[in-house]
């Protein structure tokens, strides 16, 4: 299974990349896949590259539901 993840963009980097936060955790991503990207712009992140940009209401509600379910950014799932 696969998860793409809510991350806002936090810095802007050379050659189509930028640092984005994940659950506060800071990462670089590739934005080669999407345009008009700027700083404080939420985009959805798969394996190093932003897939598309998403509206700020919508990633909001999507972290509250992944930290409920335990499964947000930097959570596992408890142990079954």
């Amino acid at each position: 299974m696969c998860l793409a993840v809510p991350a806002r963009v936090i810095e802007l980097l050379d050659d189509d990349r930028a640092t984005v936060s994940l659950g506060g955790v800071k990462v670089a991503c590739s934005l080669a896949l999407v345009e008009g990207v700027a700083v404080g712009d939420y985009v959805i992140v798969h394996v190093g590259y932003a897939l598309s940009k998403l509206d700020p209401e919508e990633a909001e509600r999507t972290l509250a539901l992944l930290a409920e379910t335990g499964t947000g950014t930097g959570a596992l799932p408890p142990a079954a």
